[in-house]
């Protein structure tokens, strides 16, 4: 199907429609010129190209030319309760600087949703370059990562018993790609927010441009076993320095994942302790993360929060029905969807932690709110309560607002392991 990506006054409207395969690397190239026009190395650039799905991907052309793009993956995403729902990851997304304030943009998001409602998705997801952009069409920010930059020759980090008997081995990391993978599936449903990978992505972890490591080593992997069994693993480089009173180097972390607190434990002890090094760098670890409660100083650790995983109902009643509810919940939402208006009306949600259900009703709404809200607390990480406080969830039941605050919640802060 071929749609017309609105034009200014006076000037002809592009053509918006699916890609074809003979069309990516134009595509491809409009993308990258988009983010500032620096070359990936040939490893990185086939291996998006082999990753993308053309049938789920749009163009936007002007006299032959690519002037706008729009991607999207196929994913399972974790839901509160540790069910996974499927979800489009909205990726690659683009528009030429000859082309900004014509449209193309919001052409493509019309389209986007609407294919994604098509293909019976009720989340569309996304990590946001410029989070105010995504707002207008419905995404909200549903989890967080923390940074930090720990100085580990100041900070010391306990560990819980039973971490002495974790045994650690290097690994070279494509050797060992098979069993940090098999650790990782068994920690995706333990999170909100966390994807199952689909076959061919787990070759991202592997790719190790030189160009890229900005003066540290290549890439390092360290396997956590326990009884004969590979429990957890940390891929990390290190970047040497030398000053007047010595070593100064620094760990970089690239990704960690366990089965057990323990093995867990091990290896952030591995990483604090590694020869000729007095800082750790890690970037995007869960909010809650046990190591913060190991640290002999906090302050010393550096911590920085970002924004990661952005939200999106497609469609409201399925996605609040896809996940459970920490506590039972019943109660009605008055919902605004301005971009989607076949979300907008008002739904009665009811559910515990067996499960949910979520039907359009006439009975008087408890709390009215719009689709950015429920996206915003859809994985438990973000607090209607909070959001209430913004005057962005209006209270229409006396008590109804706590009630589904306390619901909504998640055990565990919902986390995105990487991005996309």
């Amino acid at each position: 199907m071929t749609t017309e990506a609105t034009g200014p006054s006076g000037l002809p409207a592009a053509e918006l429609r699916v890609l074809r395969q003979d069309e990516w690397d134009m595509w491809y190239d409009t993308l990258i010129r988009a983010f500032g026009g620096v070359a990936e190395s040939a490893e990185e650039r086939e291996l998006w190209r082999e990753l993308t799905l053309c049938e789920r991907s749009l163009g936007v052309w002007d006299d032959g030319v690519c002037v706008g793009t729009a991607g999207a993956f196929d994913f399972r995403l974790t839901v509160p309760g540790g069910a996974s729902a499927p979800a489009a990851g909205v990726t690659m997304v683009g528009v030429s600087a000859t082309h900004r304030r014509r449209g193309v943009l919001t052409s493509l998001m019309r389209r986007q949703l609407d294919d994604v409602r098509a293909w019976g998705r009720p989340l569309a997801v996304l990590t946001a370059s410029e989070p105010e952009i995504y707002g207008r069409f419905g995404y909200a920010a549903a989890t967080f990562g923390l940074h930090a930059e720990i100085d580990t020759a100041r900070v010391r980090l306990s560990v819980p018993a039973g971490a002495e008997d974790v045994r650690l081995r290097y690994a070279a990391p494509a050797e060992a790609l098979e069993a940090c993978e098999a650790v990782y599936a068994r920690t995706v449903p333990g999170r909100a927010g966390m994807l199952a990978r689909r076959p061919g992505w787990e070759r991202v972890w592997l790719l190790d441009p030189e160009g890229e490591r900005e003066g540290a080593s290549a890439l390092q992997c360290v396997l956590a076993e326990r009884d004969g069994e590979v429990t957890g693993y940390a891929r990390f480089r290190v970047k040497p320095e030398w000053t007047d009173s010595g070593h100064d180097g620094q760990v970089r972390l690239q990704d960690l994942a366990a089965v057990d607190p323990v093995s867990e434990a091990a290896l952030w002890r591995f990483l604090f302790g590694i020869d000729l090094t007095s800082s750790l760098k890690v970037r995007g670890r869960p909010m809650d993360e046990a190591w913060q409660h190991l640290v002999s100083d906090i302050r010393r650790c550096r911590l920085r929060v970002r924004d990661s995983l952005h939200v999106r109902l497609v469609d409201v009643g399925a996605a609040l029905a896809a996940r459970t509810y920490q506590a039972p919940v019943d109660v009605v939402l008055d919902v605004e969807d301005a971009f989607c208006p076949w979300n907008s009306g008002r739904l009665r949600l009811s559910g515990d932690a067996k499960g949910a259900v979520c039907e359009p009703t006439t009975d008087a709404a408890d709390l009215a709110l719009s689709v950015r809200e429920l996206g915003a607390a859809y994985l438990g990480g973000v607090s209607l309560l909070s959001l209430a406080g913004a005057g962005l969830v209006r209270e229409l039941r006396q008590g109804a607002l706590a009630e589904a605050a306390v619901g909504f919640g998640s055990p565990a802060a919902p986390w995105l392991p990487h991005g996309f």
